[in-house]
């Protein structure tokens, strides 16, 4: 059973960078596509960014230009580079398969932008 585990959220200032990594638990995670998707309080889950098995990419508006997506099928992991943040980034950031799978969701990591 694939198991996916999101880390390195934290507290970061406005206009600081942060790097989430997603690590996948079998081998099989060069054959999908992966998405990292984030849910802030009150507010339904949103995708983010995907990245395809040949590493393909495509951002949400509200991130282009300020985040990367990346992935190294060697490690079955996959990353998320944060730049600029803004306080309305604050959220929890998953990853999981694109499209997402229901079983495959994990408890995330807590992203919070503030002074």
């Amino acid at each position: 059973q694939v198991q996916l585990v999101e880390s390195g959220g934290g507290l970061v200032q406005p206009g600081g960078s942060l790097s989430l990594s997603c690590a996948a638990s079998v081998g099989i995670f060069s054959r999908y596509a992966m998405g990292w998707y984030r849910q802030a309080p009150g507010k339904q889950r949103e995708l983010v960014a995907t990245i395809s098995s040949g590493s393909s990419t495509n951002y949400a508006d509200s991130v282009r230009g300020r985040f990367t997506i990346s992935r190294d099928n060697a490690k079955n992991t996959a990353y998320l580079q944060m730049n600029s943040l803004k306080p309305e980034d604050t959220a929890v950031y998953y990853c999981n398969v694109h499209p997402p799978l229901s079983r495959y969701w994990g408890q995330g990591t807590q992203v919070t932008v503030s002074s």
